[in-house]
């Protein structure tokens, strides 16, 4: 059997990595950590693979792989908010689509926002209050 020791990182094709590095990194306020200078690039008719480091793991965006198409429908990141009403007030001033409002499941609050390629972005804040809450 193999053995997983981790989620090495969560990847998102885009089509203008431009515009991608400036809605994770001006809107959502992500740090890119950036490999060589093609990877820096600023067109969005160039190629690259942008990495962000997370606390608890790696999330990519790139449009390298022709064949690897941005979707609403397929595997999502949820990321961790501290306040997610006051969260969605700020995308909302940043004309950020909301693709679900705020929902309340018993352990946790979430919505889910679009990237500029229509990517669905999960924002999730857990419930303090809930037995299995570990933060």
């Amino acid at each position: 059997m193999i053995k997983i020791k981790d989620i090495a990182f969560t990847g998102y094709p885009v089509t203008d990595l431009a515009k991608a590095r400036h809605f994770y990194e001006n809107i959502l306020g992500l740090t890119a950590k950036v490999y060589s200078e093609e990877e820096a690039c600023s067109a969005g008719d160039e190629k690259g693979w942008i990495e962000y480091e997370l606390p608890s793991g790696t999330f990519a965006i790139t449009n390298v792989a022709p064949d690897w198409k941005p979707s609403t429908s397929g595997p999502s990141i949820a990321l961790e908010v501290a306040d997610i009403n006051s969260a969605l007030q700020d995308l909302k001033k940043n004309d950020v689509p909301i693709a679900l409002e705020p929902f309340e499941s018993p352990v946790c609050f979430f919505a889910v926002i679009l990237d500029p390629d229509k990517n669905s972005v999960i924002l999730h804040q857990r419930k303090t209050t809930h037995p299995d809450y570990t933060g």
